[in-house]
């Protein structure tokens, strides 16, 4: 599962970097350079709430409010330049889950976010949606329509393949090393074999063939 996070920093440098490294660690950011720009946001399905406490109009404390007014659960994370114990207390009173104070090491930073977002969501399931299809790595089941679609193991692992290489064009000799193991000495139509299966029991799915190299989920 993507986690969605807000970023709310009228330092617009200082968000866009933020927003840069989260990113690089695989979540999903959107920047909010001015109070009302966030304000409009309350409402986001999103996982996480990173704020400044100093933004242009009101702060960062009345924008906790109108979350937490909205989504009481919703786990906020606290930026400032100010390193005064009142802040911390007044964010903590307010629901606050962490406060860190600028300037800061970031990769402090990226673990102070992990480890919130690990303690807010340690009990919901990790699934992977793509065309209406939803994948638990854990339990290796995969649900449409409240429905389990029976995979074989390598109809599995394949599915997984593309998933965590959706968007990437993948040559075949490069699946079947993948998925079958680098040693495999049969034909390499079992690529094609199994991808034919698949698509019959998942037929939304948009793995598309690219003939003369491979194959690509778009």
């Amino acid at each position: 599962m993507k986690y969605l996070i807000n970023i709310v920093d009228d330092e617009k440098n200082l968000n866009d970097l933020v927003r840069t490294y989260l990113e690089k660690e695989g979540y999903c950011c959107q920047s909010f350079y001015t109070y009302d720009q966030a304000y409009a946001h309350v409402d986001d399905d999103v996982h996480l709430w990173i704020i400044d406490i100093m933004l242009d109009k009101n702060s960062g404390f009345d924008l906790l409010t109108e979350v937490k007014n909205r989504k009481p659960d919703m786990p906020i994370i606290f930026m400032s330049a100010r390193d005064q114990d009142f802040d911390r207390i007044i964010g903590l009173e307010k629901g606050s889950d962490e406060y860190i104070t600028k300037p800061f090491n970031m990769k402090e930073f990226l673990l102070r976010t992990a480890n919130v977002l690990k303690r807010v969501y340690k009990d919901t399931p990790q699934y992977i949606e793509i065309d209406g299809y939803s994948i638990d790595e854990a339990k290796r089941k995969i649900i449409y329509e409240q429905q389990e679609i029976d995979l074989t193991t390598k109809e599995y692992e394949l599915l997984l393949y593309f998933v965590k290489n959706r968007g990437i064009a993948i040559e075949r000799e490069q699946v079947l090393t993948k998925v079958w193991d680098e040693n495999y000495f049969g034909s390499d139509r079992v690529v094609d074999d199994t991808l034919r299966r698949l698509r019959k029991k998942m037929p939304n799915i948009n793995i598309k063939t690219i003939y003369g190299y491979g194959y690509r989920l778009d």
